[in-house]
């Protein structure tokens, strides 16, 4: 008797861990938000299909009146990010607000889309906008973080692509392409190549970004 005593606390944390670790992606949603989108894809290099889920907050006062006269819901969106772990999910990062509302006023230009990909063990945050052009970070898990390393953005007129930027936050490179025809037409652009040292300290971790429409790269 006093053996199966002994035995029941040992087994009693075992089944308490499993269940610990088996946890659902739905799961790591907190209170107030629902999902908005999710994607899966490996992102630490372990073979297993990793899930980045997109988040909205329900609060009914950011159901608003746009000038439209429409009811549109303002909620921000934010980003949870989660590793494989046996058979469930473990939390590697997280930033809950970090996103506006797909239903922001754009003003005389539509809201830019947002979307995620997962490629090549990175995380990439996606705007496109259009003729108008996109930009996208680039975001690897280093340090026990999401940490940026890397920004692309490009700017049209339609067809034609203006300019296009790459910034390498690892290597503290920034690369500047200027279409100089002025006749282009839409894939016969002559770019002019200018390359530029950044200055940057520390890398920025995406559980620390407040707004990504405040992430202003002009600053590098």
């Amino acid at each position: 008797m006093n053996k199966i005593f002994k035995i029941l606390p040992f087994l009693l944390l075992t089944v308490i861990g499993c269940k610990a670790q088996d946890k659902e992606t739905s799961d790591f949603i907190p209170k107030g938000y629902v999902e908005f989108e999710k994607y899966f894809g490996d992102l630490n290099k372990d073979g297993q299909d990793d899930c980045v889920i997109v988040i909205k907050q329900t609060d009914t006062n950011n159901i608003v009146t746009n000038r439209f006269d429409k009811k549109v819901d303002r909620n921000r969106r934010g980003i949870i990010v989660l590793f494989k772990n046996g058979k469930g999910f473990e939390l590697a990062d997280k930033n809950y607000n970090c996103f506006s509302s797909e239903n922001e006023d754009g003003g005389v230009y539509f809201s830019p889309d947002l979307w995620i990909e997962i490629k090549n063990e990175k995380l990439y945050v996606h705007y496109g906008h259009g003729r108008y052009g996109y930009w996208e970070y680039t975001f690897r898990f280093q340090n026990s973080n999401f940490e940026l390393i890397g920004y692309d953005s490009s700017s049209n007129r339609g067809p034609v692509t203006s300019t296009e930027t790459s910034i390498n936050f690892l290597t503290k490179k920034k690369l500047i392409k200027e279409n100089t025809n002025e006749n282009a037409e839409g894939g016969d652009e002559i770019f002019k190549e200018t390359w530029n040292n950044i200055e940057i300290e520390n890398l920025i971790k995406l559980s620390e970004i407040k707004d990504f429409d405040e992430l202003d790269m002009y600053n590098y």
